[in-house]
């Protein structure tokens, strides 16, 4: 008893969908005639005064002529076709089919879908009523309130307010172009998720991603695929890009580039910001600048990195920890320093080693060869016509360390330090000003002579591949050859002596050692959005989406890649038309003999 009552519950509350599914279509018509010959079953409607009206299930259609098959819950559509669902959706075509109990229109010929946020115009289009689904494959462009967007293929699901676009989609907007492979499009809030390679492209910018995100109205997005902004004279590369048009201002994190095409020129780190109207770059997390010089590289590592200013007046600033290293062409003396903060002016070719701040891990110290230079502050002068090394300068407590070349070191101290370079190579220094002198006097067999102290005013220091070679002193106060044996050894360092050889950067990757690698930032990527079911179900050959009277054939309602459907520009058949005519005449001949 119990089984039989549960049966007739479900079979009771099938009853209204089974009912909703075979709701027949309503109409109304100024005139309505038949020509079985012709369209056997069918009932022709035509307007005179009154548009002919449609009404199923909540959609209402309006049209000067209609075939409509009752029988068959469906009808074809000519001329000034009207359909509205509700207050969402209302749609104007020249040609229009409906079957009511599958719920499923085709329109062609001057297709305009108008949802508040969105207008949708098309050649032909398909509206699938149950899944609450429009679908095209002949072209389309949709416009939004702020952007125009079109594509081959394009797909709008109601309940989502979402476009997904395919196929030669183009986003057009008064300050930029949108191309992409894949677009999906929210019209609510004009949100853009592209798929595949994909350009946005503006009079200041070209950004390109194979994975991103746009807001179409606020003018920002972020980009998580092969990505990367270009300007004028820069481009801005990482794993993850956030770019804002109105502002003008872009950042990077994780893996980032940023690369000068006019300076021959990049910065590497971990997290970036870059303010176009600025012209400035800042970088930090493993942040490392390299500039292209006579064909060698000088590198700089700090902790934080900021370039600003024009190209042709380009200022590199960095902070705390800072490290240079630069190969000479041979790649046997390399030049690599330390300091807390560098300043480097390249219109001018002036490059400053500083301490700013109290984390400053000691004075500037810069080594060329096997001599270390440290004082102050260090300044290096370039030749901005040849890039080369022209000259260095050191401030205030200048220290030259040599190593000697068994034992010791040879060491010359005084208030200030001039060096001149010769093909990047260091060739002269002059210390001036309270000088004083220790270094191991050698014979040309190498052997120790004895080591000599001497205090002047002024010294002159001439290199050969490096390596001390004569030493002049002028306005000499006092000095003395001593042998070795009777200098004392604690005697043999200067006041303020400081070998940091430690220190020095043999290499590119010297730059990073003895610091742990960042933590990097953990990126929310954007997922390829599920692949949504076939917009057209299988059916069987009996079970036609439309009707066997339809003018698509079976074949066209399939899955495939693109359409051709053209709507071709009739009113009505003429078969109708003349049955029409034929109609009013026999009736207007009645109508004068009563």
């Amino acid at each position: 008893m119990k089984t039989y009552l549960f049966s007739i519950i479900i079979l009771l509350s099938s009853l209204p969908i089974l009912a909703q599914k075979n709701q027949e279509i309503n109409y109304d018509s100024d005139r309505t005639l038949k020509n079985e010959e012709r369209y056997p079953g069918a009932l022709i409607l035509s307007k005179v005064d009154n548009q002919v009206y449609f009404d199923h299930d909540g959609i209402e259609v309006w049209c000067d002529n209609a075939v409509f098959y009752k029988s068959d819950n469906f009808f074809k559509a000519y001329g000034n076709i009207r359909m509205q669902q509700g207050d969402s959706v209302r749609m104007t075509s020249n040609y229009a089919e409906y079957n009511g109990n599958t719920e499923f229109a085709f329109a062609s010929g001057n297709v305009r879908m108008e949802r508040p946020q969105t207008t949708l115009e098309t050649d032909s289009l398909f509206f699938d009523r149950i899944k609450q689904q429009a679908y095209y494959r002949s072209g389309g462009k949709v416009t939004d309130t702020a952007s125009v967007l079109t594509s081959k293929i394009g797909r709008y699901f109601m309940e989502e307010d979402k476009y997904s676009f395919r196929n030669e989609v183009l986003v057009t907007n008064p300050d930029y172009t949108i191309n992409s492979e894949q677009l999906d499009f929210y019209s609510e809030s004009g949100h853009a998720y592209l798929y595949g390679p994909s350009t946005i492209v503006s009079e200041t910018s070209t950004v390109y991603c194979e994975r991103g995100f746009y807001d179409t109205r606020a003018d920002n997005g972020y980009f998580v695929k092969n990505s990367q902004i270009n300007y004028d004279n820069r481009i801005l590369k990482g794993d993850s890009l956030y770019f804002n048009r109105e502002n003008n201002f872009a950042s990077a994190t994780n893996n980032i580039r940023v690369i000068d095409t006019i300076n021959d020129s990049r910065v590497t780190g971990h997290y970036a910001e870059v303010y176009r109207d600025k012209d400035s770059v800042f970088i930090t997390k493993k942040a490392l600048a390299a500039s292209l010089q006579d064909r060698d590289t000088l590198f700089i590592h700090s902790d934080t990195i900021m370039i600003t200013g024009k190209p042709e007046k380009r200022v590199i600033r960095g902070y705390y920890d800072v490290r240079i290293f630069k190969e000479d062409q041979t790649g046997e003396n390399p030049m690599s320093g330390r300091s807390d903060s560098i300043f480097s002016d390249q219109q001018s070719g002036l490059t400053k080693l500083i301490n700013i701040s109290s984390r400053g891990n000691g004075k500037p110290v810069l080594w060329s060869g096997e001599n270390q230079m440290s004082g102050d502050s260090i300044h290096l002068i370039s030749n901005t016509r040849t890039e080369q090394l022209d000259s260095l300068l050191v401030f205030d407590n200048a220290f030259l360390i040599q190593k000697d070349s068994i034992e010791g070191f040879n060491q010359l101290k005084g208030k200030e330090l001039t060096g001149y370079f010769k093909e990047n190579t260091l060739e002269k220094v002059v210390i001036n000003k309270n000088t004083e002198t220790l270094n191991y006097m050698r014979n040309n067999e190498s052997q120790l002579i004895g080591i000599n102290k001497t205090l002047a005013s002024s010294v002159e220091i001439l290199f050969e591949e490096q390596q001390i070679k004569d030493i002049y002193y002028y306005n000499q106060v006092d000095g003395d050859l001593t042998p070795e044996a009777d200098f004392p050894p604690n005697a043999r360092k200067l006041q303020g002596f400081n070998w940091r050889g430690e220190e020095r950067i043999l290499s590119k990757e010297g730059l990073f050692e003895g610091e742990a690698e960042p933590e990097l930032t953990k990126i929310k990527g954007i997922d390829l959005p599920d692949a949504p079911e076939e917009f057209f179900d299988e059916r069987e050959d009996d079970d036609l989406l439309l009707n066997e009277n339809s003018r698509l054939n079976p074949k066209v309602l399939k899955n495939r890649k693109t359409d051709s459907i053209k709507f071709k520009k009739k009113v009505l058949p003429d078969s109708i038309k003349k049955n029409i005519i034929e109609k009013d005449s026999i009736n207007n001949k009645a109508a004068k003999n009563q």
